[in-house]
């Protein structure tokens, strides 16, 4: 995140008068700094190989997949969620924890490869006096985009002050690079990595393709060869995965089938077991982050103290996650009487599918609910983001995803929307540049 802090002169036409004296809440309500210009963006997506056809894909498949104005934050609620990050870090390190989570977990959970895995994401909620961990994800996408949205630039005098965004999206490339070796590494590899494979079913229909395409251009320019592949076409053979004649090295894993259960994932589930390849993010990863149900262990505090969590530390994770708790038999009149106050997701859900708002919830969805495994969220409402235009102002909302590895943060971005989840299909919305505001 860049620090904000300028001259009112400094301002675009459009912005409040006083911009750089204002909070947060009220940039996000008032200011029309401009975002990147389409000739900033494409220019930033169409270098290297692949570029043209990034730059050509998004036009054509995901238009909406950066916002046309940034988001800002205030010093409080950037130290809150580095803070809580901290935090959860903390809990999960612990054995007690994570003897509690892997009981429960599918078998192949339970088996550790050493590497970390990469892309964590957490999610947040923000507000005045508040700020809400609402998910944590293992193979959170984007990082490449936010990179490229940060060396297109703003057009806002006042923003660019705040650093140099080519050089920041430069660092995060690096440390993005640095990051997959060090897994190659943990994972019990010495030669240097040279070949990844970037799985996903189907991965050229994909709607983040375009980032694929742009992971398979850096890691080229890093003397690293890199196929996009669906998992069917891996073979498990002579002790080793194989795609074609090439013998895969490591796997960068963008499936949601987080525990290879599906028979198309079978080669890469038993090279993974056979620690024949480094997989990243692996389904332990999955089990200790990002299955939902560690919400509910995470805001309940008998059983976080039960674990040997600090007393400080549960009380930053109780005031900083939004309570969550399982979906329950004994529990379904008292939770569908008050699902106003709930948000409702799958366990093992990710972007938004399946899950629900109880205040728009139907009987319908209810059953669904009661049929599957959920876990029930008290509501944190979204932050706003004013768009459009001075002269025509239109309502968004955002959250704010930190990306990290090995505990610590790599970058910050928003994302803008409309409706009930995340979704890159809102005009003007998508990933945006965060900012903090110093008033």
């Amino acid at each position: 995140m860049q620090e904000f802090a300028t001259p009112d002169s400094a301002c675009e036409p459009g912005c409040e008068p006083g911009c750089g004296t204002l909070d947060a809440a009220q940039l996000n309500a008032s200011c029309f700094c401009a975002g990147p210009s389409a000739g900033a963006l494409a220019e930033a997506l169409q270098s290297g190989s692949d570029g043209p056809q990034v730059a050509a894909l998004i036009r054509e498949r995901c238009p909406h997949l950066f916002a046309a104005l940034p988001v800002f934050i205030s010093p409080e609620q950037s130290a809150r969620m580095a803070q809580l990050i901290g935090a959860v870090e903390e809990v999960i390190a612990l054995p007690a924890w994570q003897d509690a989570v892997l009981a429960d977990a599918p078998a192949i959970a339970r088996h550790d490869p050493g590497a970390r895995g990469v892309f964590y994401g957490y999610d947040f909620h923000v507000g005045e006096d508040a700020v809400g961990l609402i998910e944590i994800n293992t193979n959170a996408g984007g990082a490449l985009l936010n990179a490229a949205l940060a060396r297109a630039g703003h057009g806002c005098s006042a923003i660019e002050e705040a650093g140099d965004g080519a050089a920041r999206a430069l660092a995060l490339e690096e440390a993005i690079v640095d990051m997959f070796r060090a897994e190659w590494r943990l994972g019990g590899r010495s030669a240097p990595l040279r070949t990844v494979v970037i799985v996903d079913d189907d991965p050229e229909n994909q709607y983040l393709y375009p980032e694929f395409l742009l992971f398979r251009q850096l890691f080229a320019r890093h003397d690293i060869e890199a196929l996009i592949v669906d998992p069917s076409m891996l073979r498990w053979e002579a002790g080793s995965l194989w795609r074609g004649d090439l013998i895969v090295d490591l796997v960068y894993n963008r499936l949601t089938d987080f525990m290879l259960d599906l028979p198309a994932h079978a080669a890469l589930r038993d090279a993974y077991l056979a620690n024949a390849v480094v997989l990243t993010p692996h389904p332990r990863a999955h089990a200790l982050y990002a299955d939902k149900r560690n919400l509910a262990l995470l805001t309940d505090d008998a059983a976080l103290a039960a674990l040997g969590v600090a007393a400080a530390t549960r009380a930053i994770l109780l005031d900083g996650i939004p309570h969550t708790e399982l979906v329950r038999s004994n529990e379904t009149e008292r939770l569908w009487r008050t699902r106003r106050d709930w948000f409702f997701k799958p366990v093992a859900g990710y972007g938004g599918r399946a899950a629900y708002r109880g205040d728009k919830l139907s009987k319908r969805a209810w059953q669904d609910i009661l049929d599957g495994d959920y876990v029930a969220q008290a509501i944190m409402a979204p932050p706003a983001r004013t768009g459009g235009s001075a002269q025509a102002p239109d309502r968004l909302k955002f959250d704010i995803r930190s990306y990290t590895y090995d505990g610590k943060v790599q970058w910050t971005a928003a994302r803008v929307y409309q409706g009930q989840t995340t979704n890159f299909r809102t005009p003007g919305g998508g990933f945006a540049m965060v900012y903090t505001a110093q008033g």
